[in-house]
């Protein structure tokens, strides 16, 4: 965890973004590591989890990390924490809050609230088109015999 937090102050004193780093680690060896970089690399997606949830499936050759442990300065965001469910690690560790996240000005309370509204009623308002159409991907993907389910 020390690792983590580590990554996350040398984030912000080399300026390459927020205050946030996470370690992915498989029996007591780090796989993945990662930094916020959504400054530095324009990308609203670059949060530590995810970079370090990138590296990890690299080294293992794995769009899972079963049997691995994520250890992260701070809870995860929503986008983190679904990025997370996706990649199944057997657990997560954090540091901070996402109270102490937000005191520090990073407040993502809105998005868990926004995950409850219908989507139109949204605060960017979402809208379902050509829905019949997209189904047809589903489809497919059910029709492939040499799919690989995730």
């Amino acid at each position: 965890m020390q690792r983590a937090i580590d990554l996350a102050v040398e984030n912000v004193r080399q300026g390459l973004g927020g205050p946030f780093g996470a370690l992915v680690v498989r029996d007591g060896a780090i796989v993945g590591s990662g930094a916020n970089a959504v400054t530095s690399a324009n990308d609203p997606t670059a949060h530590a989890e995810i970079m370090a949830i990138r590296a990890a499936c690299r080294t293992l050759s794995s769009f899972q990390l079963s049997g691995c442990e994520i250890y992260t300065s701070c809870e995860p965001c929503p986008m983190c924490l679904g990025a997370i469910y996706w990649a199944r690690p057997a657990r997560v560790y954090f540091a901070s809050t996402r109270a102490d996240a937000a005191a520090a000005g990073f407040d993502d309370a809105h998005i868990y609230e926004e995950l409850n509204l219908n989507p139109e009623n949204r605060a960017i308002p979402c809208a379902q088109l050509l829905g019949d159409q997209g189904r047809k991907a589903f489809r497919a993907w059910r029709e492939t015999l040499d799919r690989v389910p995730y």
